[in-house]
């Protein structure tokens, strides 16, 4: 093989994994940080759009409590996407 074509791979397997796989394991690790994070009386909004307020954190499953009628959903931790209301608005 020639060297020239050998540093051409190299740069680029670099550049692939600066752009693509280093963001996204941050990303993740972000969003992991966030799940274990979360306590009682936290505001979040569920993958699903659900929006409810944590009334109890179990290992893997949270409690929300997701209207003033009390109703009451139990989801995986997996299932958080935002802590805080996800609304539509940019903040002020």
């Amino acid at each position: 093989m020639d060297p020239t074509m050998i540093i051409i791979l190299v740069a680029m397997v670099a550049i692939f994994y600066f752009f693509m796989i280093r963001p996204e394991s941050k990303k993740k690790k972000k969003l992991a940080e966030m799940r274990d994070s979360l306590t009682t009386g936290d505001t979040i909004t569920t993958i699903g759009g659900i929006l409810g307020k944590v009334v109890s954190v179990d290992g893997d499953k949270i409690t929300l409590e997701t209207s003033e009628d009390r109703v009451r959903v139990q989801i995986a931790k997996w299932g958080v996407s935002v802590v805080g209301k996800a609304t539509a608005e940019e903040p002020k």
